[in-house]
């Protein structure tokens, strides 16, 4: 097959050197804007740091002509067998609303380039009813062609399920979830991800593990938005169980492992933010279609308000943040991933801020200058700081004692990363922890 990728980012590069490494006779084309990513894949060089086993097979795979990389629409998608769709779906920080501004400039431009026979597979996040009302009109207008046969061309939807760091680990774990608009077009897709990918055994599902038609576009869409929304829902919760449990004086950790001793509590982890491209975004995808969902919108809005509780806990406790050196321990969403989308970072600094504290940022994975890039004054261990606030649970920060924050006087571990014994002397505060430990 001669398989075109639109998007060469954090999830599309290594799809496309998935289908590449599938079969020795594949042809793989990755489409770019980005003529610096092009260049790297082309000289078989990983563009971005940190995906497990990409640099080995990008090395492996360019220099054999299984996979290039262009950033030009007319080379990679005439003749091609199949699209697949990865380019980021954004959404309005402010009002929550998705902006199709990118993914519509790659779907005109895919479509004027289309072949009859070719199947389109969307696999980045929508909204429901997006593949048939947004994506099916626009393609069959800029492309002449009808939807839902081999004159035409095949619409499907099939959502990407992994995580950056582990994509190849994750694709063969989890069933490959698609829906197409027609019988034909889900068939197709079924046939296509099964020659491209490989799935482990999973006798913990109730049906082998695999490529699994849910018998439309719009139920595919709402799995992947369920299955994430879940996650958000439920750690809403956790972070409602922690802030009673500090009220109360009670450690929800061990509520929680209690709780989860039985099979039927998931009971996820509380802490200071929930960030990145999926968590705290595809709950939102999913308010714009369901207005009703108050389950969801209350749990957004608990989970969106855990940075402002945190600084407010450290302020109860000091009694004024005003003038006092803070230092945020994490700019990446999350521990071990460099990004900052969405992170707790933002919301952390700006209510520092507004309390009138020196804030400062540290972060293990992030150089001065790519701090003072997104609007912060680095902090370097072992400078003199009176406050510490853990926002990401980078492994680094385990390690951490006393004797890298001089002068410490608060440490709010948002995370529980770090060792309370390394801070004797010093009140250490955890969401849900109840009260402060070490003084």
């Amino acid at each position: 097959m001669k398989i075109a990728v639109v998007a060469l980012g954090k999830i599309g590069l290594p799809l496309a050197v998935q289908f590449a490494d599938a079969d020795p006779s594949h042809e793989v084309v990755g489409v770019d804007v980005d003529r610096r990513v092009v260049d790297l894949v082309n000289a078989g060089t990983e563009p971005f740091p940190g995906e497990a086993h990409l640099g080995e097979k990008l090395a492996a795979l360019v220099p054999a002509g299984r996979l290039r990389a262009t950033t030009d629409y007319a080379e990679a998608i005439p003749g091609a067998d199949a699209v697949v769709i990865v380019v980021p779906l954004f959404v309005d920080e402010a009002t929550g609303a998705p902006d199709f501004g990118w993914m519509d400039q790659a779907t005109a431009s895919l479509a004027r380039h289309l072949d009859p026979g070719t199947l389109v597979s969307y696999e980045t996040t929508l909204p429901v009813g997006t593949t048939r009302t947004r994506w099916k009109p626009m393609i069959e207008e800029l492309s002449g062609l009808t939807e839902g046969s081999e004159e035409g061309f095949h619409l499907v939807f099939s959502p990407e399920r992994v995580l950056t760091g582990r994509v190849f680990a994750d694709l063969r774990r989890y069933p490959k979830l698609v829906g197409g608009l027609t019988e034909a077009g889900a068939a197709r897709a079924v046939a296509f991800y099964q020659a491209v990918l490989d799935f482990d055994e999973r006798p913990d599902l109730a049906r082998p593990n695999g490529v699994w038609d849910l018998g439309s576009a719009e139920a595919a869409e709402m799995a992947k938005l369920a299955e994430t929304t879940y996650r958000d829902v439920n750690i809403g919760l956790a972070n409602q169980f922690a802030r009673f449990a500090d009220s109360a004086g009670i450690d929800v950790h061990q509520v929680i492992e209690a709780s989860n001793s039985q099979p039927y509590s998931h009971i996820h982890n509380p802490g200071i933010a929930v960030g990145g491209h999926c968590i705290p975004v595809y709950p939102r995808l999913y308010l714009s279609t369901d207005a009703d969902a108050t389950v969801v919108r209350s749990a957004r809005e608990a989970n969106a308000a855990m940075p402002e509780y945190a600084v407010a806990r450290a302020e109860s406790l000091l009694g004024s943040l005003e003038g006092l050196r803070t230092v945020v321990l994490g700019a990446s969403y999350r521990g071990k991933v460099k990004e900052t989308a969405f992170s707790g970072v933002f919301a952390t600094v700006q209510a520092l801020r507004s309390r009138g504290a020196h804030v400062l940022v540290h972060d293990p994975m992030y150089t001065d200058a790519e701090l003072t890039g997104l609007g912060f004054t680095p902090y370097h261990l072992g400078q003199d700081v009176d406050v510490a606030i853990v926002q990401a649970d980078h492994p680094e920060y385990a390690h951490l004692s006393a004797a890298d924050l001089p002068g410490l006087r608060l440490l709010l571990d948002g995370r529980r990363v770090t060792d309370p014994a390394r801070f004797t002397g010093i009140p250490r505060l955890t969401i849900g922890g109840g009260e402060p430990v070490g003084a």
